[in-house]
């Protein structure tokens, strides 16, 4: 009996491939057979030869090649720009465990209950509010140019640090409500029995709640994450003389009028985001998997 086709498998039978192992983005197919394999396969080639074909036959592809694909230019400006990348890298390696805990802080202090905790919640809602309000590229050019305009004793001068801050303010804002999503989901039952067994409020926060409410949202967590890395380009208007990739970018353009090494800075950001994006995917099935064991127990 010969290897059973896509149709054939089922949910634990001994052919079928590991339910982790399983990719997401042929998942649908798995139910459509050979034949629908392809189809699919043969469907995709169409497409994109057609947006191929009338890419390549448009009057001024030419041109087009000339100023985003420039092999040469690719060749000479890449070197820079992705020495320029690993300041990206720095930006948001060292924002996110920043923003992580601020956000975590926030997210206690506007979920604390009671009228003495008022003010806490107050300053936790404004600053939420307004930092979540505002676009992040205007906290950023604000305080690249404003703070350092101001020459107080003891700031740093620095556009790119406060281009740095001015990300780790708004990001905080919404991770701050990633995690008090995650917080109100814990079940009234799990405070409960904490206090029950004896547990102080800020006991039962710390050992019950928190840990709980934080492996809910490492997804959600993870997305942010990938926004962030993608918003440290941001960052090229306020960098000055210490360019990151983006800002290196232009500067090559703006002097050759090529606009091949912003395709440059493309590529850098995708090698990064691109596998953070299917590790997310990743961490969303494992926990719905996990859900759908407990519901089934």
């Amino acid at each position: 009996m010969g290897q059973p086709g896509l149709q054939e498998w089922g949910v634990g039978d001994p052919g079928a491939p590991p339910e982790g192992r399983r990719s997401k983005l042929l998942e649908p197919l798995r139910g459509e057979g050979v034949k629908g394999v392809a189809i699919a396969v043969a469907s995709t080639i169409v497409v994109l030869g057609l947006l191929i074909y009338f890419a390549i036959h448009s009057p001024t592809w030419a041109d087009f090649k000339q100023q985003f694909l420039s092999g040469a230019e690719f060749r000479r400006s890449f070197p820079d720009v992705l020495d320029a990348f690993k300041r990206n890298i720095f930006y948001f390696l060292t924002a996110e465990p920043i923003i992580l805990g601020i956000a975590l802080l926030l997210a206690v202090m506007r979920s604390l209950r009671g009228p003495v905790f008022f003010p806490l919640r107050l300053l936790a809602t404004i600053y939420i509010d307004l930092f979540r309000g505002l676009p992040t590229i205007l906290v950023v050019y604000m305080l690249g140019f404003g703070v350092p305009a101001l020459r107080i004793p003891g700031f740093p001068v620095s556009g790119w640090f406060w281009g740095w801050v001015g990300l780790i303010l708004s990001y905080s804002a919404y991770v701050a409500e990633v995690y008090r999503a995650g917080i109100d989901s814990i079940h009234p039952s799990q405070t409960a029995a904490a206090r029950a067994l004896g547990l102080s409020r800020w006991q039962t926060l710390q050992s019950v709640v928190i840990p709980q409410a934080v492996r809910r949202v490492v997804p959600p967590l993870m997305n942010d994450f990938i926004a962030l890395q993608k918003d440290t380009a941001v960052i090229a208007i306020v960098s000055g003389t210490f360019p990151e990739s983006f800002l290196m970018a232009q500067i090559y353009q703006a002097g050759d009028f090529n606009f091949t090494p912003i395709l440059g800075t493309a590529l850098c950001f995708l090698v990064i985001t691109i596998p953070t994006t299917r590790f997310t995917d990743w961490q969303l099935e494992r926990q719905r998997r996990r859900r759908q064991a407990g519901a089934a127990l």
